[in-house]
């Protein structure tokens, strides 16, 4: 199975004519193509999570949406979506789905359509019930133990008895549900169950190195607990132990995949005599014999414990920061080619200089001409002297038309046009011809002068009708003139072909 779907396409197609750019993003996340979702779709949704007018329900919605497909790519690649956004995108999309009661329910989901399809059914199983816890512990402590803030002064080593206690059992439930995904080299056969892998593996990093530094600050405070207290903390030593083992075996295959060597940190284990000083402080606090112990020698085992799992998170640390390093070098990168990607853009476009005075105007041969703006308020000659021919490119797309005959000024304005007293005759004679299925003698279009004066002003118009009226009368009639005085008339209206357009003065 390769390339996107007819089902995708059309899926998508739904969402840009419904204007979601959101749900869009998210269904070419999730394509029927065996590979991991592309880098610029899930570059796009961790933007969304940092626009304040996203509604991250809906995004959410979206992608547990997906889930209820069929097909395991669509599904596997909307948990890699999802969790991609929650490692990288805003902490509003983790609180939001930390608020859910339900998250993904796929503990019975199985793929029958092929072989493949059972074998990654199994890993989606384990891949939600991980999503899901690292949910539910956000929950729990309302931050991501991924995210913490490490070393001396972190979160896990700065945090009291009571608390440390309650939160470390918190860190090992989420780490036993990625450790569980149990994925071999072999495996690891497509593009979508590597993306995922990745994306657990940065995960086990960033979690285990929280998980040592909560016992780093259990074993420095164990021999000042009170009994309960000490029991407690030495069940969550011995499970530490037993996890340390299982993330080595992750990290083999982490290695044996191909990460890089330095990318994988090294576990030191503590000495096996911290176990038995331990388990013996706590027999002596339930008055049991015990061998005698010097606080000496106490000391020193714990010493050396708390230095070799030290070492440990020095090692998860220098991880952490080339990583970092990594994406920062990523970015500048990828900011460099859009800067010389867009100069090239700018050198290619011609320097053009134009004023405020001059419009572009284009030609036949596709060339850039300018004419100078036509001012309509000035008067006739500085009109004359200035204006200079205007090209006919908007009057050759309309029917040409002839001009009305100049009328003399010392007929009446008023029997010219319109008049209920006047023949038709006259009228047709007077009106200009704005059928193009008439065949008459066709003339270039006049540019009308424009006349102005200190009470009156005048619109210069290539076709122009007025009414008029008359203080005695409300209506006398119609008139076409290129001198009609703006205070003897209360309507106007352009032709253009068929077109009438009326408007008041």
């Amino acid at each position: 199975m390769s390339g996107q779907s007819i089902t995708d396409r059309i899926t998508a197609a739904q969402h840009s004519v419904t204007g979601s750019a959101v749900s869009k993003t998210v269904c070419k996340a999730t394509t029927h193509e065996v590979m991991g979702p592309k880098k610029k779709h899930l570059d796009y949704l961790i933007q969304c999570t940092n626009e304040m007018n996203v509604n991250i329900p809906q995004l959410a919605d979206t992608l547990f949406e997906r889930t209820t497909n069929t097909s395991w790519v669509v599904v596997f690649k909307s948990l890699i979506s999802t969790h991609h956004i929650m490692v990288y995108g805003n902490e509003r999309f983790v609180q939001y789905l930390a608020s859910r009661n339900t998250l993904f329910n796929l503990s019975n989901f199985l793929d029958k359509s092929g072989l493949q399809g059972y074998d990654m059914s199994t890993f989606i199983r384990r891949y939600s019930r991980y999503l899901n816890e690292k949910a539910v512990s956000y929950r729990q402590v309302a931050f991501d133990f991924t995210k913490v803030k490490r070393g001396a002064d972190g979160v896990m080593r700065t945090m009291n008895t009571e608390k440390l206690l309650k939160t470390i059992p918190i860190i090992q439930n989420q780490m036993d549900a990625l450790l569980d995904f149990n994925v071999n080299a072999n495996e690891l056969t497509n593009g979508v169950i590597n993306a995922a892998f990745m994306l657990l593996f940065k995960d086990a990093i960033r979690l285990f190195a929280a998980y040592n530094e909560g016992i780093i600050n259990l074993l420095e405070k164990y021999f000042d607990m009170k009994k309960a207290q000490c029991k407690e903390g030495l069940d969550i030593y011995k499970k530490f132990l037993t996890r340390m083992t299982r993330i080595s075996e992750f990290l083999k295959v982490a290695e044996q995949v191909g990460i890089d060597r330095g990318d994988i940190p090294d576990l030191s284990q503590a000495p096996s005599s911290l176990l038995d000083a331990l388990e013996q402080h706590l027999a002596s606090l339930e008055g049991k014999k015990v061998k005698d112990s010097t606080a000496a020698s106490r000391a020193s085992t714990l010493s050396n414990a708390v230095s070799s799992l030290a070492n440990t998170g020095i090692s998860f640390t220098k991880v952490d920061e080339r990583e970092k390093q990594a994406a920062l070098e990523e970015e500048q990168a990828r900011l460099k080619a859009l800067k010389e990607q867009r100069l090239k853009e700018l050198s290619k476009k011609p320097s053009t200089s134009s004023t405020t005075a001059a419009s572009p105007v284009s030609t036949a041969t596709g060339t850039i001409s300018t004419v100078q703006a036509i001012d309509l308020f000035s008067t006739s000659s500085s009109f004359a002297n200035s204006t200079p021919k205007v090209p006919n490119d908007l009057l050759d797309l309309q029917p040409a038309f002839q001009p009305s005959l100049p009328l003399s000024t010392g007929l009446p304005l008023a029997n010219t046009w319109g008049d209920p007293f006047t023949s038709t005759e006259a009228v047709d004679d007077s009106i200009p011809n704005l059928n193009p299925f008439l065949t008459k003698p066709v003339v270039d279009p006049v540019h009308l002068p424009v006349v102005s004066s200190d009470a009156i002003i005048t619109i210069p118009l290539l076709i122009r009708a007025v009414r008029l009226r008359h203080p005695s009368s409300p209506l006398l009639g119609w008139a076409a003139s290129s001198q009609v005085q703006t205070s003897q008339c209360d309507l106007c209206f352009l032709t253009s072909g068929n077109i009438v357009t009326l408007f008041p003065l």
